[in-house]
């Protein structure tokens, strides 16, 4: 394939980890665009259904033969004569399928893609066990497993197949697409370095002192479960908000603690919905998913942020190391979250075009 060479930072004008860090990790005590609970503001459609395709469960398997769960999103007026392009869609770190990348992939489904939401191993319906363990390495491979599956259908032309990743996702795509040059476009929204975010908290914020105290809980976690001790699990949603929640606690909460798109697999406990193994949690300190990302060109990567968002510091690191063709698209008035559910916001023709244009 042959690209122009472009650069360019967009800001998009329309007619967003694990659902909390630590107060201490985020560095972020208070932030403008904190929510009130259920804000359903700017079309806000977590769970939305289209009559334009249809959906089917399928199951693949990763390089380690464990069953990876999801969904399939086949426009019903589809050429079945000519094979199709595709897109790979990635949900919010701790989150499932059912969460923002269900939207996603109807969203673009509905444009004439083939799209595959799934969740990640360790979570969702897909297996891993213990549940929420952290393992960045088996999460990238999941997106490989995923290509796998979707080029050996009949539909689907898999010299044509794209990766989104929304959250902790665009991480992990963007690591996935590294090693594997079978992703032919990458796609971000709202991303979190998974592994930065870890290590350094919101605006390197976390200190060398707190990083050890960090690493020192999970350690001592690992002696309590090695004696048969129950499992802890770390951050995460907040199960209430009080007045001294934080606006980036109070963001995530009014996503996934409130029916605009709260979810719980029939695996956990609706208290433990996106909170991770404290034991494992830390294993993110060790996953560099930016490192060498500008060995994936000339492949296209497209990062779309919001201009209030907490998290928006990554897009803009990932951006500015990744080579040609790029770009980055910063959406005014949306925080990270936002981009999560709020069609009216999330810039989905730039999407389609972007897809279009690189998976022809």
């Amino acid at each position: 394939m042959n690209f122009p060479k472009r650069t360019l930072i967009t800001v998009f004008t329309s007619t967003m980890l694990f659902a909390t860090l630590p107060a201490f990790v985020a560095g972020i005590l208070t932030h403008p665009s904190a929510t009130k609970a259920q804000d359903m503001s700017n079309g806000a459609d977590n769970f939305y259904k289209s009559d334009k395709v249809t959906v089917q469960k399928v199951t693949f398997k990763n390089k380690l033969n464990m069953n990876v769960v999801g969904n399939l999103f086949v426009p019903k007026n589809l050429d079945r004569d000519t094979k199709s392009a595709a897109i790979i869609v990635g949900h919010p770190m701790g989150a499932t399928k059912e969460q923002s990348s269900n939207l996603y992939a109807t969203k673009l489904a509905e444009q004439g893609f083939i799209t595959l939401s799934f969740d990640l191993s360790f979570w969702g319906e897909s297996d891993g066990q213990p549940r929420h363990t952290v393992v960045p390495e088996i999460y990238v491979d999941d997106f490989s497993a995923a290509v796998d599956f979707l080029g050996t259908q009949p539909l689907i032309d898999r010299n044509r197949i794209g990766v989104l990743g929304i959250c902790g996702s665009g991480s992990f795509v963007v690591s996935a697409a590294r090693i594997d040059p079978r992703m032919k476009a990458v796609a971000t929204v709202s991303m979190y370095d998974m592994g930065a975010a870890s290590r350094n908290g919101l605006k390197k914020s976390v200190t060398d002192d707190q990083r050890k105290k960090m690493l020192e809980g999970a350690a001592s976690q690992r002696w309590k479960e090695a004696a048969g001790g129950e499992p802890e699990y770390t951050y995460g949603t907040v199960l209430k908000l009080t007045e001294t929640s934080n606006a980036v606690e109070r963001e995530f909460y009014d996503f996934y603690r409130t029916p605009r798109g709260e979810f719980t697999p029939a695996s956990v406990s609706s208290q433990l919905t996106t909170r991770p193994r404290l034991s494992s949690s830390v294993s993110f300190m060790n996953f560099y998913p930016f490192e060498r990302i500008e060995s994936i060109s000339p492949r296209p990567m497209l990062f779309i942020t919001g201009d209030k968002a907490h998290s928006r510091e990554f897009s803009e690191d990932a951006y500015k190391r990744a080579a040609e063709p790029k770009e980055l698209v910063i959406v005014p008035n949306a925080g990270h979250v936002d981009l999560y559910d709020r069609v009216n916001l999330i810039p989905f023709d730039k999407l389609t075009s972007f897809f279009k244009e690189s998976l022809k």
